[in-house]
């Protein structure tokens, strides 16, 4: 049996609140293990308690979604934070991705996509939906009106470039492993080696760069 997920959920609407835990409810392995309606008090919570996944009301008073997720990632960079919010738009969510956030939902998605999204960033590092996937980022990058951060010309081994491939699919490091033959560790070395040499913040932005330089 895996160990539960636990996660803390920031929106400064109970109701809200209320409604990601009734949906969440139904999946024994994930837990809801604290809840703050602002920024400030979702800080202080983390001083005494460790999440593996937050998910993060962009709007919220006193301290907004986007400063704590950017104070949460340099306290604690393992965390997964899912911006949860009601504007999809393209220079935003490229904002957030290189600030170093995980994943991307709207809040009218549906239980099943946010339990989805949870899973995935725990699992592989990121969750990118229809909204955000390939096609869009290939839009907005190549349009040219935001321009990714990325170390250019680099040089990548074939290893690397397999890996990379197989991260863009959703696979997690065992499954990588277990296709060409390493152990996860390895993959896991390889992946770091990825994030150090592209110069990105987590796997979300290596799938960036690959969208960006045409590899997938």
């Amino acid at each position: 049996m895996m160990e539960k997920i636990k996660i803390a959920i920031a929106d400064d609407y109970a109701i809200f609140r209320d409604g990601l835990k009734v949906g969440l409810k139904p999946d024994k392995n994930l837990q809801v293990l604290l809840e703050a309606s602002n920024g400030i008090e979702l800080l202080e919570l983390l001083e005494n308690e460790t999440v593996d996944v937050i998910l993060m009301d962009l709007k919220m008073p006193l301290m907004d979604g986007i400063e704590a997720t950017q104070i949460i990632k340099k306290k604690n960079g393992t965390t997964k934070i899912i911006a949860v919010t009601m504007y999809d738009d393209d220079k935003f969510i490229i904002h957030l991705m290189e600030m170093g956030a995980n994943g991307y939902l709207l809040k009218n998605a549906e239980p099943d996509e946010i339990r989805k999204a949870i899973y995935s960033v725990h699992e592989t590092g990121y969750y990118f939906n229809d909204i955000i996937n390939k096609a869009l980022l290939k839009k907005l990058v190549l349009k040219g009106n935001i321009k990714p951060s990325f170390k250019q010309q680099i040089d990548f081994s074939e290893r690397e470039l397999e890996v990379l491939k197989l991260i863009c699919d959703e696979k997690t490091a065992q499954e990588i492993g277990q296709q060409i033959f390493l152990s996860s560790r390895s993959v896991e070395g390889i992946r770091q080696r990825l994030i150090d040499k592209v110069g990105v913040r987590n796997t979300a932005g290596l799938v960036m760069f690959a969208v960006k330089n045409g590899i997938i």
